[in-house]
């Protein structure tokens, strides 16, 4: 599934409940995180239920970030599934480019998650974002950059380049 298949398919569903329902068979249709994997340090602070998200960096060139993950909460598996269409797979670059809070709201979970459930969200976000920070050093440091040089943002000045959300109104 894409993101754009991901959007059309909330656009179709007008009730929230059949969206939630649908948001829990995506994460139904998520690839198992080993048991292994379920750690402390793969833990996401800043959730409500239990969170578990290893990141592992794919052989490049470009280097690539792949996420696996897992909840104790079928609503947190469907959106756990939807982070990972958006990010996994993806360079440091295009995860670093996209603004997550654009597609949020273009589905409306700005507006429908509970509070909890949103700063769970964010939480993943930043742990996902904080791992691309990760890979985007560690691919400097690869090609021969000075720790100094490394350290810099390199990020352009770019929005939505990972993820185009269609404006509703197209």
């Amino acid at each position: 599934m894409t993101i754009e298949e991901l959007i059309e398919s909330f656009e179709f569903l007008e009730e929230w409940d059949d969206r939630y329902t649908f948001l829990m068979e995506l994460g139904d249709r998520m690839p198992a995180m080993d048991e292994a994997d379920k750690t402390e340090e793969n833990k996401v602070r800043g959730c409500q239920a239990t969170v578990w998200l290893k990141e592992s960096v794919l052989p490049g060139p470009p280097q690539r970030i792949e996420f696996v993950a897992d909840s104790n909460s079928q609503i947190v598996k469907g959106l756990i599934a939807m982070l990972r269409l958006i990010y996994s797979g993806k360079t440091a670059e295009e995860i670093l480019a996209v603004n997550a809070s654009t597609l949020f709201a273009r589905l409306g979970l700005d507006r429908h998650l509970s509070p909890t459930r949103s700063t769970g969200l964010q939480a993943m976000v930043r742990k996902i974002r904080s791992s691309a920070h990760k890979g985007q050093s560690f691919e400097s440091k690869a090609v021969g950059l000075n720790p100094s040089e490394s350290d810099r943002e390199t990020v352009p000045e770019k929005t939505n380049t990972a993820v185009t959300v269609p404006n509703q109104n197209q």
